[in-house]
């Protein structure tokens, strides 16, 4: 897996020379609050969406770098993020550390009473997403949880789109997360992202559980 991210990486060079694929590091955050707004609206820009512009970055981004900057990488083009990977291995231990941890400043910054203020229906259901209490899935209602453990998020930005990018941050994060021995990961893809949907299962994702908002699809890792 190894030898296939380094070809891929090597063609995306040719095709880009400005691009660069590396780990994250924590003066990167900023940039991932503004990709995760401007990918925000099921991979659209979601500025008009959110009157706390950061809002959705300190629920779907910022909390990975925290929790384990190991399985964060970016995507940088002329020396600027334009897109990143974000990942944890183990998915119920994130959700505890995520509810004991980063959920109740979050919950103080943004009471539930101020979903009932926002005219926007995505900023509201956020705002009452936060103030829900996340568990560990539980494996008799979510089986798969246990064979694939790890979740991950991944946005780019339309100009750094369709070169390559997406391919060789999966790439990045699959070879890491084999290091770790870890058997599979999963995401979670909103029903009206297409595009989306289609990319992961070009990467081998299958559809592991429907939702109502979406569907959760998964891979397996190396050779589990």
């Amino acid at each position: 897996m190894a030898h296939s991210f380094e070809r891929r990486l090597k063609l995306l060079y040719i095709q880009n020379m400005s691009i660069l694929i590396r780990p994250a590091v924590q003066s990167d955050i900023p940039y991932l609050y503004a990709i995760c707004l401007q990918t925000g609206d099921s991979g659209k820009d979601a500025t008009h969406v959110y009157s706390d512009p950061l809002l959705i970055g300190q629920y779907y981004a910022a909390p990975y770098l925290f929790h384990d900057i190991s399985l964060c990488f970016i995507a940088q083009e002329d020396r600027i993020p334009k897109g990143y990977i974000i990942a944890t291995a183990n998915t119920n231990t994130f959700n505890t550390w995520f509810e004991e941890n980063w959920l109740p400043e979050l919950r103080l910054r943004y009471p539930r009473e101020e979903a009932d203020t926002k005219t926007r229906l995505q900023e509201k259901q956020l705002i009452i997403r936060l103030h829900e209490k996340v568990e560990p899935y539980d494996p008799d209602e979510h089986p798969w949880i246990c064979e694939y453990p790890a979740h991950l998020h991944i946005d780019l930005l339309p100009e750094i789109q369709g070169k390559g990018c997406g391919r060789a941050l999966m790439d990045t994060l699959l070879s890491a997360l084999e290091h770790r021995h870890c058997a599979g990961l999963h995401l979670g893809v909103s029903a009206t992202n297409t595009n989306a949907i289609a990319f992961y299962q070009k990467l081998g994702f299958c559809t592991l559980e429907e939702e109502n908002w979406g569907r959760i699809m998964g891979r397996k890792i190396g050779g589990s």
